[in-house]
């Protein structure tokens, strides 16, 4: 006999948007995804004017449709409803009333210029230049290094890119780092900082000849390698 309040676990495919319209439904109302679906099923078939009884003989339940139709016609195949008609309805325009080769109703391609045969014209777009890269170079103890990344640590630990074995140099010193189209150079909270025209700098963007110096240690950088 099959118990109308017995569940079975299915698997079936879901729309990912009904099934997250599911859970915040179920949120709101404090209650579980399954419930809805079976609720959802369970409307519909009354909507379909399925019904569930059970039989006279020990209560066995059976599906009884109550109208004369073996099937309910497929959504799919259902006529759809008519348009609501209004007094600011658009009228219908018969097809023999639209000229060949323009849309029936406005579009915003039919805004363009058109030239002849209804072709619309664009003006060409002038292209966006892009900004490159211009590589910087450091010069340190007669060491010319070029540096074209996004970073170049300097510091006293072996991991530096240019490393100064100074133990008032801290381990990692200072970055030059590339930032809205150019680079600069920042402190990571050394010890001695970094000294720029005599006056101590976190950060400061480099240009042209710029010196920084770094306890007795000068870094000159320069866009031209010489």
């Amino acid at each position: 006999m099959s118990d109308p309040s017995h569940k079975t676990l299915r698997s079936f495919y879901c729309r990912d948007y009904l099934w997250d319209l599911y859970e915040t439904i179920a949120q709101e109302l404090g209650c579980s995804v399954d419930y809805l679906i079976n609720e959802s099923l369970r409307h519909y078939a009354r909507s379909c004017n399925y019904s569930q009884a059970s039989s006279a003989e020990g209560g066995a339940s059976v599906m009884m449709q109550t109208t004369q139709n073996a099937l309910p016609t497929p959504m799919a195949h259902r006529a759809p409803p008519p348009l609501p008609t209004t007094a600011n309805a658009m009228p219908a325009v018969p097809m023999s009333a639209v000229p060949i080769g323009l849309p029936a109703v406005p579009t915003p391609m039919a805004q363009a210029p058109v030239a002849a045969y209804g072709v619309p014209i664009y003006a060409a777009q002038p292209a966006i230049p892009v900004m490159q890269r211009r590589p910087i170079y450091l010069y340190f103890q007669g060491q010319c290094y070029r540096i074209e990344g996004d970073q170049f640590t300097i510091g006293r630990g072996q991991d530096a890119q240019l490393t100064i074995r100074d133990s008032n140099i801290s381990r990692k010193h200072c970055v030059i780092i590339w930032q809205n189209n150019g680079y600069a150079i920042q402190d990571l909270g050394s010890t001695n900082g970094i000294e720029y025209q005599g006056q101590r700098i976190d950060v400061k963007r480099i240009e042209e000849g710029d010196r920084f110096m770094l306890c007795n240690y000068e870094l000159r950088f320069s866009f031209n390698d010489r």
